[in-house]
C-alpha cells in the first residue's frame, strides 16, 4: 500500500504571523507543494525563513496538473496543497484533487487554520449555531432573486463573499429584499485596516460610502421571528377566499408562516387544488 498522502495546508488570509508550526513544516517537508499562487506562497515561507518544492496548481492548471499529482501520490510521495489565502476548497481549487484522492484510497490529511468566513463569522455578533456558506454572492438580478426565495426562510446566518467593487449595489438590493436582517460587513480581516460595519442594510450602506477596496466578507443574520401560523393551509384557503390572487397570496402566506416564497406557493396551488 503507498505510504504517499495529500496535506491540505490552511495559509493566512492577510497577517503572515497567522499559520501553525505544523503547517510551516508539512510545506517544508512535502516533496512538492501544488500552491494556487506560487509568488505568494513563496513570499510566506520567505517571511517565516524557510522555501519549499513549489508547483503552480490553480483552476487553469487543474486539470493538466492533477493526474500528475495523483501519481506522485500513488508512488509514496507527500504532496501538499495550498490556496493564495485561507484554506483550500473553501471558493479556491482543490475540490477535485482531494476527491481523487479519496476516491484512489489515498490518505488526505485536513492541516487546519485561517479561513475568511468563520472569523467573519465568530466576529460578527450574529447567531453561530446555525450557518449557511454561500460563496460569492450572485451577480445577476435573477440569480439573487432565486436566493433570496431559497433562503429567505432559512433560520440561520448567511455568509457570502463579495466583490469590493459591487459591495455597495449588493446592499442597495438588500435593503429592497432583506432590510429586515441585521448585516455585517467584514473588511480587510487581520490586515491593518480591518474593519467591522454592522446595522441594517441602508445603514451598512450609508456607512461604507464610495470604499471600493479590501477583500470583504458579509453576513446576514436569520429573519426575524414571526408568529406561530398554526396551519398555512387553512391561511392559504384565507387569503385565497380574500380575493387575493396566487402570488399575492404566496408573498403574504410567505410573510406570514416564514415559508419560502416557493413553499408559500405550493401550498396556494394546493389550495387552488392545482
Amino acid at each position: 500500500m503507498s505510504t504517499g498522502r495529500l496535506s491540505v495546508v490552511a495559509v493566512p488570509i492577510g497577517n503572515a504571523e497567522d499559520i501553525t508550526l505544523r503547517a510551516l513544516r508539512v510545506l517544508r517537508e512535502a516533496d512538492v507543494v501544488a500552491a494556487e499562487d506560487t509568488r505568494t506562497t513563496a513570499a510566506l515561507l520567505a517571511h517565516h525563513g524557510q522555501t519549499a518544492r513549489l508547483q503552480s496548481y490553480h483552476d487553469h492548471s487543474e486539470a493538466e496538473r492533477l493526474p500528475a499529482l495523483i501519481a506522485r501520490i500513488q508512488r509514496g510521495e507527500h504532496v501538499a496543497l495550498v490556496s493564495e489565502a485561507g484554506t483550500p476548497l473553501v471558493n479556491d481549487p482543490g475540490f477535485r484533487l482531494v476527491r481523487a484522492c479519496v476516491e484512489a484510497g489515498l490518505q488526505v490529511d485536513v492541516l487546519p487554520g485561517a479561513s475568511a468566513p468563520l472569523a467573519a463569522l465568530v466576529g460578527a455578533g450574529l447567531p453561530v449555531d446555525r450557518f449557511f456558506y454561500g460563496g460569492f454572492f450572485p451577480r445577476e438580478a435573477g440569480a439573487r432573486a432565486a436566493l433570496a426565495d431559497e433562503l429567505g426562510g432559512l433560520r440561520a446566518t448567511l455568509v457570502f463573499f463579495e466583490s469590493p467593487m459591487r459591495l455597495g449595489e449588493t446592499l442597495e438590493w438588500l435593503a429592497t429584499s432583506w432590510n429586515d436582517r441585521a448585516v455585517v460587513v467584514a473588511r480587510n480581516l487581520t490586515r491593518q485596516h480591518e474593519q467591522w460595519l454592522r446595522g441594517t442594510a441602508d445603514e451598512v450602506r450609508a456607512e461604507l460610502g464610495d470604499e471600493t477596496r479590501g477583500e470583504v466578507v458579509f453576513l446576514l443574520g436569520p429573519p426575524p421571528e414571526r408568529p406561530l401560523v398554526a396551519d398555512a393551509d387553512t391561511l392559504a384557503r384565507q387569503l385565497l377566499a380574500q380575493g387575493l390572487d396566487a402570488r399575492a397570496a404566496r408573498d403574504a402566506l410567505a410573510e406570514a408562516t416564514g415559508l419560502s416564497r416557493r413553499d408559500a406557493y405550493r401550498k396556494v396551488l394546493d389550495a387552488l387544488g392545482k
